[in-house]
């Protein structure tokens, strides 16, 4: 069972070199207009709009055609999110901003306008994007400009759960590259969209590449720091960190300082540095992301009450933070209340259907039983493939959300090949979870064995984690230390997983019959 936690770090603000932090209300879109899409634009005129190449665009389309077989099998419910997506998906290979005879302008060929800037720091995702459109159209060599949209776009797919925004993100970056190269404001969006991608060892080589230019860079700092992690190299993390918070403190540090930190088994640490960063958020969007931080790390820890309070706190800063609503989800769930764990999560999928989301929405019906559950169940699982299917077509590596995802609730042969291609990428602790536990659904316990030891063996404490550790040492005859790992999971976050916890529950009612 996947706890749908694994990405949690990314839910972190981005940085912003004005000191701000770019805006990541994922309901903030283009104003009820798909900012990526050829037609009108802010001002009532015609978008000229780059094609897409063939190959690419005809990925896209199928990948497309997919999602919205599976929303209408979702009765229906996903169909406002397909329209979204489809009108984006079908130019994403473009910049969607337009030429209309202007490259021979003269250009500012510097930073976007300052009041372009305050927009994307003040939450207004869509205004911005749509003021920088129109900016680009006036000024097409302005570098900067070209750098914050393709910026711009990265947040908007991350936010919205619209991979489909990432080639365009590309685009505008390799623009903003073009006319001026190795600019360090595009090649630290290079180093974000990288990361947004699952490309984790380009991010890393992107923010480097950006912090000789400048070494104060936030943005870069903290996707330094987010590519290490990922990569599994926690002692450089921890160096990343600290460098990042001399050089840079603020929110989108603090966050990821104290994530390091968790990681690493120190959980005090981790409160007390996310605690003191609320103390010190000013804006909305950056006391719902602590907020968050902190329900995240009480829920994980079996505190779900607390967790109640910190995801309140988020949303009265941010009634539309998704990451807060999710994580209300799992602690109402937890706590019992599964009817409102249920249409908390309804809402939060059919804003952003990412797979954590997903998966945990079709265990909740499974748990559930009610007429028309177990379809409704299916449907959620189908849309995580198409979502899946949808991110490879923008370039993003979805292989660990596959491995997890399907290991419970699609093919195991293909889970497992999916934890195989992520393990050869990366040794973090969620890759080595998540192929310990792939393994295990295709019977091969004893290779999965040594995997779910290093998901554990540095000190974080993860629910999900000993779950998957204690079934597999159950299945290869090492009873009494399965015994220790599902009672460790159960007493740390009894919550961890309606499906989860039962069958831990179940596993060591048989092992203690067995004694």
């Amino acid at each position: 069972m996947s706890d749908g936690q694994s990405h949690r770090r990314y839910e972190t603000p981005p940085a912003d070199d004005a000191g701000r932090r770019a805006p990541a209300a994922p309901g903030a879109d283009s104003g009820g207009e798909d900012a990526g899409s050829a037609g009108p634009d802010a001002d009532g005129h015609s978008q000229d709009v780059e094609p897409a190449g063939p190959d690419g665009a005809g990925q896209r389309a199928g990948a497309l055609r997919r999602f919205s077989a599976a929303a209408r099998r979702s009765r229906g419910a996903r169909l406002t999110v397909c329209a979204g997506l489809l009108a984006v998906a079908m130019t994403a290979g473009a910049v969607a901003v337009g030429g209309g005879g202007n490259e021979g302008r003269a250009g500012a060929a510097g930073a976007a306008p300052a009041v372009v800037a305050g927009m994307l720091a003040g939450g207004e995702l869509g205004a911005g994007i749509r003021s920088l459109q129109a900016h680009l159209r006036a000024q097409p060599r302005d570098f900067g400009g070209w750098a914050a949209l393709g910026t711009a776009y990265v947040e908007q797919a991350r936010t919205q759960g619209d991979p489909s925004r990432y080639p365009q993100a590309e685009r505008a970056l390799e623009r903003s590259l073009a006319l001026e190269p190795g600019n360090e404001q595009a090649l630290a969006g290079q180093a974000a969209l990288a990361a947004a991608r699952h490309d984790f060892t380009g991010a890393l080589a992107y923010a480097d590449r950006a912090l000789r230019q400048n070494p104060y860079s936030e943005r870069a700092l903290c996707s330094r720091i987010d590519a290490l992690v990922e990569l599994g190299r926690y002692e450089e993390a921890a160096g990343a960190a600290a460098t990042a918070d001399r050089r840079r403190p603020g929110v989108p540090v603090f966050t990821r300082y104290a994530y390091v930190r968790e990681l690493r088994g120190d959980v005090r640490t981790a409160r007390e540095v996310l605690r003191r960063a609320l103390d010190s958020a000013s804006s909305p969007a950056d006391v719902a992301y602590v907020a968050t931080a902190l329900g995240q790390l009480a829920w994980n820890r079996g505190e779900y009450k607390t967790a109640l309070t910190h995801y309140a706190r988020a949303l009265a800063a941010d009634d539309g933070h998704l990451p807060a609503l999710e994580g209300r989800a799992r602690a109402q769930a937890a706590s019992g209340d599964r009817a409102g764990a249920v249409k908390t999560l309804e809402q939060v999928v059919v804003r952003s259907p990412l797979p954590g989301p997903l998966v945990a929405l079709g265990e909740l019906y499974e748990d559930r039983g009610a007429g028309g559950d177990r379809a409704k169940a299916h449907d959620q699982y189908a849309l995580v493939d198409a979502w899946t299917a949808l991110a490879r077509a923008g370039g993003v590596d979805a292989d660990l959300d596959t491995a997890l995802a399907a290991a419970d609730h699609g093919d195991a042969g293909e889970a497992l090949r999916a934890a195989r291609a992520e393990w050869d990428r990366r040794h973090s602790v969620h890759t080595a979870d998540a192929l310990a536990w792939a393994l295990h659904v295709n019977g091969r316990d004893e290779e999965a064995l040594p995997y779910a030891r290093r998901a554990t063996a540095t000190g974080y404490r993860d629910a999900a984690f000993l779950y998957h550790r204690g079934m597999i040492e159950k299945a290869t005859g090492r009873d009494r230390a399965a015994r220790g790992s599902l009672t460790a999971a159960l007493e740390l976050n009894p919550g961890f997983s309606p499906l989860g916890a039962r069958a831990a529950r179940a596993a060591l009612k048989e092992l203690e019959a067995a004694r």
